[in-house]
């Protein structure tokens, strides 16, 4: 067995999800009775054990038999092993034997590097007479070496070893050490690096080939022996070359062992060991010399140079699995190859890619016995077939493929973490002799699941190899050749027990006709009934008898529901009083069924056709005399039910016939009610299309109530009945809207009929004489019904309103489905939740919403019909709009204000999808960079691009003004009452949005408003890039206040002014800045930033930071003017109150303007320089000064500056000391204009 536990202690990591049994190496005995499991130095033993599941079938289970810290196969006559001895190589070089119950046999250090695999190769029966005897051998294979442990000898010693231990262990004594092993070590060279083997076994050339290697090796004078040398053949794989072929001549090595152990190996027996076991060196511990204690002596190897190989530098291969026959073998490589080989060759003869990481094993069979005794030829000799199974983890598939150049006859889909468990041998200790009248076990090729703990074997037909896949005719052959073999032999069923069995299989089986099985198990009833009733099994007979009269039940429907050409009587297609609920219900039902009839997926292993035979027994059982149906999967159910009643409800088949066939049957009236609602819920598409199945439904709900068992007959019309309760159970279950519905509608005027049929006969037994007038019959069933029947209309227009296909381009998805017991669940909110979540997919837009509400609002004392749903159904953009048609149906649970707080959330939820974002975050990355933070890094750390974070925080904003406003003004509102429509006032389950909200503590207002001031900063910084540290404008006291639960109380800043007013104010006159150039892009628009009035904004941002309002008009008259926009400006300067500042700060500008004409101006004329020479020296000296440059619009006209001057000299006093420059510049001015 092949086994590599570390003698280190070496961990191996797991990765997440992978099974930890990937990581142990695994080994199955030939017979499939024992797995070893080994990983580090720990290993177990797991023996297999009959058990009894649940069920009562006996199934094989390997079971732990042994496991502990760790310090081939024998036969016995019956050809099943003995006992099982396990073989493990150590990563220390050493090889040790174990027994099934982890006593170490035998240790032997063999060599000093790891070992890498262990293989073993048993007695074959030659195939043909010329054929050479193959003989039995373990080897192991180091990095640089192979050692070879013959057999025969093993297997004496191994045998001698277990005996010993048995008898020391029933003596109490200790056990004496065996001597080493006789065993051949060969030292492989020419190839790089060695990772598997095969040991193909001996071979004799043939003289051509004999001649040809001669030649070759020793050129044209080589000499070539008589008779060809027997020779060793063994196969590596690695690399470098990537398979090599070596020879190794008998003879040229002999074993490697002292001739008083080889005398011991080949001739002890177990008398003899127990006598000289210590003239044999076998001493007990207590007598060993401390030199054995000492580590043993390695031999060194026989050189063996590799005799070819297939080169190949750049493929390494990695494992190698050699046929059944040693004529072939699969190789594995590391580009995901599959290479077969040809062994007598040294060819390559097929290549398979895609399978990386692949397992190999080999399957042989041979063609049955008796085949062969039929045949034209009998002595030819037994034909066998051999495939190559391959697993291939990385596409979790099974493939089975025919050699040498078959097709694939089998391929199976299983998980991607199977180990492919393939031993290569059989039992050991056979020979020529011994292997007369064997039956000798089969090599199975297993897969091992380790996530289920599933061990499947692989089984392959012969007649897979007769032919091409495609052809049938070789499968026929085969298959007739083992009936007629079946039939000549006189052989039946003896045992009773074995009745059961045969009945059971052919009953389950899938391509038996049912006729077949009909006159089966007709012909074993009549047998067992002709038998003596005592030696007959009583329940094999209640078998037969209950399983006949479910195949004539079978047979009966069957040929019911086959389409007959016979004229049938006409029925009325009116159903009375249903002509009304479906023109009431018809507009929106055609349109439900228009937005549900686009094509769907289906698959080809979904349940279609008609019912098989076995399903239908398998659900239907005999207790205690009656048939009962049992209730399996949903698939199972709705297929019983089509096969019962479909024909009846699509009018192919009789409905009073198959309703008396069904009744005679034995099976409950509710069992069949509730197949017959299964079918009619899930085929909800084919119900639709068919006008007549209403009438066929009514049909058949009349005659189950008519059957015995169900209405109760001591049921009284004031109380609910089951069986309705259960029809009612069904609608409101459903998904299927429009079936539901249309169920509803038809048992409700089925109950109506029943329950008025059922009060006239109670009414007739009472005298006449004492009710004169006209009775209209009341009763609680009948207020059920109307309820149901409105609720299913709601769920009817509400489903169609959610099945509206989004709009193009939008992602897809399934269609949400709503039904009554779901919509009561969902608790008072889930109808306008479902439609918040519509108009998200739809992408309403909330103008559009709006106007829809206000038209409801407007008309609130009006009933709208169902039919309004349809408004607007011909143009599918405006789709969305059907929602005003729901109000007339949802008044309460699609208010305005419950509508708007659901969609409100709704798009919360979905923006909470994207990467999270929180306004605490965005100030933190302001006071580190100190100002707007760029797309990359707003990305980094908030998870969301800078033009997202714009949008956020103005949408933060006008959340904030918005609980202020509604804090301010919730003294004048009242509460709101939340209501719910009568027919849902039962609706149970989470509170609505708009509860949750009505139970908010109230916030504090000054709280709110310290957040939206901090929100606003942040977004102005945003749209405008401002260099900004929004927190550094906050004492510790705001800064301590932020990020705050809303509602508590917080000590906010005092009224008096911080000394850091200076720096707020330059912050201040920065955004003012920012704003103005945003302004004079905007072509003379006061909003900018999205409909933002940011003049507005700042003149709160400064009552709020406490900043003088003067100062901040005075800025923005001046960066208006220097923004060249003189009118808008002249405006503004009407507010400012300190007039003289504002004068000294806008005469320095009108300076820069003229320096700027005459100074700096690239059209200076003679005029303008004769004007420049005439001004005064002092006025000349103040212009020169002037910096132009920090005009944003220095190209005025001299009318606009002229302008300003005047209204300098207007706001500065006659006795200010800038007076006279003002008068100078305007004489100037005026000069200018008129030299221009």
């Amino acid at each position: 067995e092949a086994s590599d536990p570390k003698e280190d202690g070496t961990t191996v990591c797991v990765q997440q999800g992978v099974p930890w049994l990937q990581d142990c190496v695994l080994s199955l005995s030939p017979c499939s009775d024992l797995l070893v499991i080994a990983r580090e130095h720990k290993a177990a033993f797991l023996s297999a054990k009959w058990q009894t599941d649940d069920s009562g079938r006996e199934e094989m289970t390997l079971a732990v038999s042994w496991s502990g810290t760790l310090s081939s196969e024998e036969g016995s006559s019956t050809g099943r092993p003995d006992w099982t001895c396990i073989v493990v190589g150590f990563s220390s070089g050493y090889v040790r034997f174990y027994t099934e119950n982890g006593v170490l046999l035998l240790a032997q250090l063999l060599n000093e590097d790891p070992v890498l695999r262990l293989k073993c190769r048993t007695y074959e029966i030659p195939r043909h007479p010329g054929v050479t005897e193959q003989h039995e051998e373990l080897s192991i294979l180091y990095p640089t070496a192979l050692v070879t442990i013959d057999g025969f000898s093993l297997f004496q010693s191994l045998r001698a070893c277990r005996n010993q231990v048995a008898r020391a262990a029933a003596a109490g004594s200790d056990v004496v050490q065996p001597p080493p092993l006789a065993y051949k070590k060969w030292g492989l060279q020419d190839m790089d690096i060695i990772v598997d083997h095969s040991s193909v076994g001996i071979m004799t050339l043939n003289v051509f080939d004999q001649m040809k290697n001669a030649s070759i090796l020793g050129g044209f004078h080589a000499s070539v022996k008589g008779s060809p040398p027997a020779m060793s053949q063994y196969m590596t794989v690695g690399g470098g070359p990537f398979t090599g072929f070596y020879y190794a001549v008998e003879g040229s090595s002999q074993p490697l062992l002292s001739h008083v152990a080889l005398a011991v190996a080949s001739k002890l027996t177990s008398a003899l060991f127990s006598a000289a076991s210590g003239w044999l060196g076998w001493k007990n511990k207590n007598e060993e010399e401390p030199g054995q204690k000492q580590k043993p002596k390695v031999e060194p190897a026989t050189p063996l140079p590799v005799r070819f190989g297939l080169p190949d530098s750049r493929r390494h291969g990695e494992s190698i699995c050699l046929s059944p026959c040693n004529t072939m073998a699969g190789v594995t490589d590391d580009f995901g190859r599959v290479t077969l080989l040809d062994v007598a060759r040294g060819i390559a003869i097929r290549m398979w890619k895609g399978y990386r990481d692949a397992q190999l094993g080999w399957v042989q069979v041979s063609e049955a016995r008796g085949e062969r005794e039929i045949a034209t030829s009998p002595s030819m000799p037994r034909r066998h077939a051999q495939f190559l199974v391959i697993y291939a983890p990385r596409r979790g598939i099974l493939e089975v493929w025919g050699t040498q150049h078959g097709p694939r006859v089998g391929a199976f889909t299983v998980g991607k973490h199977c180990r492919l468990l393939y031993p290569g041998y059989r039992l050991m200790g056979v020979n020529s002799v011994t292997s007369q009248g064997w039956h000798l076990h089969t090599q199975q090729v297993c897969l091992f699941d380790p996530t289920t703990g599933v061990l499947r074997s692989i089984t392959i037909p012969f007649h897979l190899a007769l032919s091409d896949k495609k052809s049938e005719r070789a499968k026929d052959m085969h298959l007739l050749k083992r009936l007629t073999l079946l039939m000549t032999r006189n052989s039946a069923l003896k045992h009773l027990g074995f009745f059961r069995q045969a009945l059971e299989s052919m009953l389950t089986s899938k391509n038996a006709p049912v006729a077949c099985m009909t006159n089966v198990t007709r012909a074993l009833l009549a047998s067992l009934k002709e038998q003596d009733p005592e030696a007959v099994d009583e329940s094999l007979l209640q078998l037969c008898s209950s399983q006949l009269r479910l195949l004539q039940l079978y047979t009966d429907v069957q040929l019911l529901h086959t389409p007959d050409s016979s004229p049938t009587e006409t029925e009325s297609l009116s159903v009375a009083g249903i002509e009304e609920d479906l023109a009431r219900v018809g507009p929106i039902l055609q349109r439900y069924a228009e937005l549900n009839s686009r094509p769907s997926v289906s698959f080809a292993q979904d349940p279609g056709g008609p019912l098989p035979v076995r399903a239908f027994l398998s659900q239907l059982v005999f207790e205690g005399g009656e048939l009962r149906v049992v209730r399996g999967p949903d698939t199972d159910w709705t297929h019983l039910g089509s096969f019962l009643f479909w024909g009846c409800l699509s009018g192919q088949s009789p409905l009073e016939r198959v309703c008396e066939t069904l009744q005679q049957s034995g099976i409950s009236p509710q069992q069949l009610l509730s197949l017959l609602l299964t079918v009619w819920l899930n085929r909800e598409k084919e119900i639709l299309k068919r006008a007549d199945a209403i009438r066929n439904l009514h049909t058949l709900l009349n005659t189950l109530s008519s059957m015995k068992g169900a209405l109760d007959e001591s049921w009284d019309v004031q109380c609910i009945s089951p069986w309705w309760q259960q029809v009612r159970n069904a609608c409101v279950q459903s998904e299927s809207a429009g079936a539901a519905l249309l169920a509803g509608l038809v048992a409700h005027r089925a109950a109506k009929s029943s329950i008025t049929s059922l009060a006239e006969s109670k009414l007739s037994q009472v005298r006449m004489g004492h009710f004169q007038a006209d009775w209209e019959f009341v009763s609680l069933e009948l207020e059920q019904w109307v309820v149901c029947v409105r609720q299913l209309e709601d769920v009817l227009a509400l489903q169609t309103l959610l099945s509206l296909p989004p709009p193009q381009g939008s992602p897809g998805g399934a269609v949400p489905r709503c039904s009554v017991k779901s919509l009561l669940e969902s608790g008072r909110g889930g109808v306008a939740d479902s439609v918040a979540k519509l108009i998200f997919r739809q992408d309403a837009a909330p103008e559009m919403l709006q106007d829809i509400v206000q038209r409801r609002v407007a008309e609130q004392n009006s009933e709208e019909p169902v039919e309004e749903l349809l408004q607007l159904a011909e143009a599918e953009k405006d789709g969305i709009q059907r929602l005003e048609g729901n109000y007339g149906r949802f008044p309460h649970s699609l208010a305005p204000d419950v509508l708007w707080a659901h969609c409100c959330w709704e798009y919360v939820v979905q923006w909470n999808k994207d990467p999270e974002a929180s306004t605490p975050t965005k100030p933190h990355i302001t006071k580190n960079v100190g100002k707007a933070p760029k797309d990359r890094l707003c990305r980094r750390d908030v998870g969301m691009g800078d033009a997202a974070m714009t949008s956020f925080l103005g949408s933060c904003v006008q959340l904030l003004q918005t609980l202020m406003e509604a804090d301010s003004g919730v003294e004048e509102v009242s509460v709101p009452e939340l209501c719910m429509e009568e027919v849902w006032g039962s609706a149970e389950g989470l509170a609505s949005i708009a509860e949750l909200a009505l139970q908010q503590k109230a916030v504090h207002y000054p709280l709110v408003q310290h957040h939206c001031l901090l929100a606003s900063l942040l977004h102005a910084a945003m749209s405008f890039s401002l260099r900004l540290k929004p927190l550094s404008l906050f004492d510790s006291k705001g800064k301590n206040a932020f990020f705050r639960d809303l509602t508590s109380i917080q000590l906010l800043p005092s009224g008096d002014v911080d000394p850091n007013l200076v720096a707020i104010r330059q912050e201040v006159r920065l955004i003012s800045h920012s704003l103005l150039f945003k302004n004079k892009q905007d072509s003379g628009s006061a909003k900018t930033g999205g409909q933002v009035d940011w003049l507005a904004v700042c003149m709160e941002l400064a009552s709020l930071l406490q900043v003088s309002a003067d100062i901040l008009r005075r800025h923005l008259v001046w960066e208006l003017y220097n923004q060249g926009l003189d009118l808008r400006a002249e405006e503004v300067m009407l507010e400012v109150e300190d007039k003289d500042v504002l004068g000294s700060q806008l005469l320095v500008l009108t300076g820069q303007r003229l320096a700027f004409s005459l100074l700096h101006s690239q059209t200076q004329t003679k005029a303008t320089m004769e004007l420049l020479a005439r001004l005064p020296p002092t006025l000349c000296t103040w212009l020169k000064a002037m910096d132009p440059s920090e005009l944003q619009c220095p190209s005025v006209s001299l009318q606009q500056s002229s302008r300003l001057v005047c209204r300098v000299i207007e706001m500065l006093p006659e006795n200010h000391a800038q007076y006279s420059i003002a008068l100078h510049l305007l004489e100037a001015v005026d000069s200018l204009q008129e030299h221009k």
